[in-house]
Parts: structure tokens; C-alpha cells; sequence
């Protein structure tokens, strides 16, 4: 079936490629913002320039590591296409898509754990100044990170489908396994380091010397905050990156799937969820903008409030906005209540997270107790704690699987895996 798009529609798309270089810009305009702000001097400087050093030093490591193996899996997807008896373009594409996929995933990975780095001493200088500066400069570094991952994730997606549209699905999935590739390395191999930096600076410090936990005088610390960066940033953010990219790809290809199903092509199953994920580009530039501007009265000098009330604001406008496409454009409100349902899971999310760690709360509270009585009570109390707060995360999970099938109950298994695709793209709506 030729796949045609209307007017409208062709407009709608390239719009969402325009949001998509909006989110880019806005990075690179919060990078060079945050590199204006003061460094400081002295001794926090110079663990600094250790630690900038160390992390750099580690990513560049990775990266030479994997060039080989990328190289041969490039290769491999090419012939994987022709064995297919796909169109010679279709086989280069999948073989760039791949290689644009590790790209970016690479580029969200380093630029945000470079940042985070930048970000670090430049929160610390600004702490002097108040809470609401370290906040700003601390939540906007963050921000780069995110808008990096909303815009280069958007981006591919939507210029593939321009592009290669029937092909798209073959092409897609290229883009979506370099993604997954490289976030692989990068999350387990950061997560290596971090743990075996930390626990080495732990047994080293505080067990040997009787050395304070992030002591400078500690030289192990410096290779721990390296790990803190490559991890805990670089690594998750090439998660991140994956996440978004592969849930955007497979609402992509179902939708592909069931609009060339009957004898008219519906290029809404499409396009609905790209212009989704441009929604939600658009929401969070203004959750992110009101995260440092809420009133005292309301955050009461409270980051995770200011944060929380910015990510519903978000999320509010991204809900609505869905149910007005889903009324104008698309004619049916099942997709509005499939991306809903992903929304209300991430807040979810956010709800359990703050409960099972915040110290205000009953669960860390009751660990804290446990200490009275000895080491052996804490680690059970705290193993405990851990396993019931994942049990609560796969039950939530489960859950809003089973809702998203339920909502288009009868209309056939490509819709039902369709709704939970689209619960994907809701629940990471507010990425940025």
C-alpha cells in the first residue's frame, strides 16, 4: 500500500522536527549559561580538576572499546538486510539509523556527564549565594541533559519516517538497537566502576584510616566521584536516551502496521505519537522554566517540591494537550487514555521513589531505628525495605500493562500492543 500523507499532516511532522531543534538549542543555551557561572578556587577546585580529568579519561577509554564491536554489528545489519531481500537503500539505511543511534546515544551519554561535572563545583560556588541560584544553575544543568535526550531522540525518529516512510519499520530498528547498544556499555560499565570506586574509597577510608566518607584527603574519593559521574550520569543518561528512543520506535512501527491494515491508509496511528513526544518537549521547556520562579510560600525552600510541582505542571499540559488530539486529530480517545495512563505511571513513580528513600518518611525512618539495635538489624530492615519498594514498582507496572491492553479490549492484539506503547511514550512525556 502507498503510504500518502496530507498536507496537514506533512506540516505536523516537520513542526515536530522543528520542536525537536528547539529542545537542541535550548541545551546549548543552558550549556552556555551554566559555563558562565563563577568556579570558585582553592581546594575545590583542584578535586575538581581531578575528577574532570578522571572522567573524561574513562569515557574515552570506553568508547575506543567499542569501536570495533560497532563497527562489525554495522556490518552485520547491512547484510542482514539484503538477506531479507530489502532495497539496497533500505540496508544503508538500517546500517546509518544504527550507526546514528550509538551516535546520539554516545552524544547524550558524554555532553551530560560533562556537564554534570561543569555543573558540580558551580552549585557549590552558587550555594554560597542562597538556595534558589544553586538550584537553578543545579536543575538547568540537569535540564541539558534531558533536552539532549527529548531532541537528538525525536529527531532521528521523525526524520527516519520522513525519509524511508513504508520502509521506516526495517529502518527504525537500527536506530533503535545502536541506542540500546551503546547504553548497554555504558550503563553496566559505569555501574561497575562506580560501585568498585566507592566501596574501594569506603574500606580504604573510613575502615583503614578512619578517614571521613568523601574525605579529599582520601585519594580514593576522586576515582568514587569519577564513578558518581560515569555512572550515575553518563550511564543513565544513555539509559534514558534508550528508553526514549526504543518506546518512540515501537509505538512507531505498530502504528505503520495499523494504518496500512485497511484499504485507506490512516497516517494518524503515526503521527499521534510523535507529535506526542513534541507536546511533551513543549510541556517540559515550561516545567523547567517555572522550576527556580515558584513562590517561597509554595517550595517553603524545598528542591524536591519546586521539582515536583514543575513535573505536574508538565505533566498537566502534556494530558491535555493529548485529549485535544485526541478529539481533533486522531477522533478517538482511547489514545488519550493509553498516553495518560503512562503519565499517571511516572508520577507513580516519583510518589514510590520519594517514599522509600526520603528521610521524612516512615521507611527510611524505620531503618534509621534499627540502628539502636546493630549493624545485622539494619541490613535486614534496609534488604527488606528494598525488595517490598520493587514488588510496589512491578505491581504498578503490571498494572498500567494490563490498563492500556483493557482500553482498546476488542479491537484486536496489534491495537492492545499498540496502547502500551503509547503508554510508553506518556510515561516518558516529561523526559526533558
Amino acid at each position: 500500500m502507498a503510504v500518502t500523507l496530507s498536507t496537514i499532516e506533512s506540516t505536523a511532522l516537520y513542526t515536530v522536527l522543528g520542536v525537536a531543534i528547539v529542545a537542541l538549542l535550548y541545551a546549548l543555551i543552558l550549556r552556555r549559561q551554566i559555563l558562565k557561572e563563577s568556579t570558585g578556587s582553592g581546594k575545590v577546585k583542584e578535586v575538581w580538576e581531578g575528577i574532570r580529568a578522571g572522567a573524561n579519561a574513562y569515557l574515552k577509554v570506553q568508547f575506543k572499546s567499542m569501536l570495533l564491536l560497532i563497527g562489525f554489528l554495522a556490518i552485520f545489519l547491512y547484510f542482514s538486510a539484503s538477506l531479507d531481500n530489502k532495497p539496497i537503500f533500505v540496508a544503508i539505511g538500517r546500517v546509518g539509523a544504527f550507526l546514528m543511534g550509538t551516535f546520539f546515544s554516545a552524544m547524550v551519554g558524554y555532553i551530560g556527564m560533562n556537564m554534570a561535572v561543569q555543573g558540580n563545583i558551580r552549585v557549590a560556588e552558587a550555594s554560597k549565594k542562597g538556595f534558589r541560584e544553586a538550584l537553578r544553575i543545579a536543575y538547568h544543568t540537569g535540564t541539558i541533559t534531558g533536552m539532549l535526550t527529548d531532541g537528538l531522540g525525536l529527531l532521528g525518529g521523525t526524520a527516519i519516517f520522513l525519509i524511508y516512510v513504508d520502509h521506516s519499520p526495517d529502518v527504525l530498528l537500527g536506530f533503535g538497537f545502536g541506542g540500546t547498544l551503546l547504553a548497554l556499555f555504558m550503563r553496566v560499565g559505569g555501574g561497575i566502576y562506580t560501585k568498585a570506586a566507592d566501596v574501594g574509597a569506603d574500606l580504604v577510608g573510613k575502615v583503614e584510616r578512619g578517614i571521613p566518607e568523601d574525605d579529599p584527603r582520601n585519594a580514593a574519593v576522586v576515582a568514587d566521584l569519577v564513578g558518581d559521574n560515569v555512572g550515575d550520569c553518563a550511564g543513565m543518561a544513555a539509559d534514558i536516551f534508550e528508553s526514549y528512543e526504543v518506546t518512540m520506535v515501537s509505538a512507531l512501527i505498530l502504528g505503520l502496521a495499523i494504518a496500512t491494515r485497511g484499504p485507506i491508509f490512516e497516517a494518524k496511528w503515526i503521527v499521534f505519537p510523535l507529535l506526542a513526544r513534541g507536546v511533551g518537549i513543549v510541556s517540559t521547556l515550561i516545567g523547567t522554566y517555572m522550576v527556580a520562579k515558584w513562590p517561597e510560600k509554595l517550595t517553603r525552600g524545598d528542591a524536591f517540591k519546586a521539582m515536583s510541582l514543575s513535573y505536574d505542571l508538565s505533566s498537566f499540559i502534556s494530558a491535555a494537550s493529548f485529549l485535544a488530539l485526541s478529539i481533533v486529530y486522531v477522533n478517538d480517545i482511547r489514545v488519550f487514555l493509553a498516553t495518560t495512563v503512562g503519565i499517571i505511571l511516572a508520577m507513580s513513580f516519583n510518589k514510590l521513589a520519594d517514599y522509600f528513600t526520603s528521610p521524612n518518611e516512615n521507611p527510611v525512618d524505620g531503618v534509621a531505628k534499627t540502628s539502636k539495635t546493630g549493624a545485622a538489624t539494619v541490613i535486614l530492615q534496609g534488604l527488606a525495605l528494598g525488595f517490598e519498594s520493587t514488588v510496589w514498582t512491578i505491581l504498578v507496572i503490571a498494572f498500567t500493562i494490563v490498563l492500556s491492553m483493557i482500553i482498546w479490549a476488542g479491537a484486536g492484539l496489534l491495537f492492545a500492543f499498540y496502547g502500551v506503547a503509547l503508554a510508553g511514550i506518556g510515561m516518558l512525556t516529561q523526559t526533558g
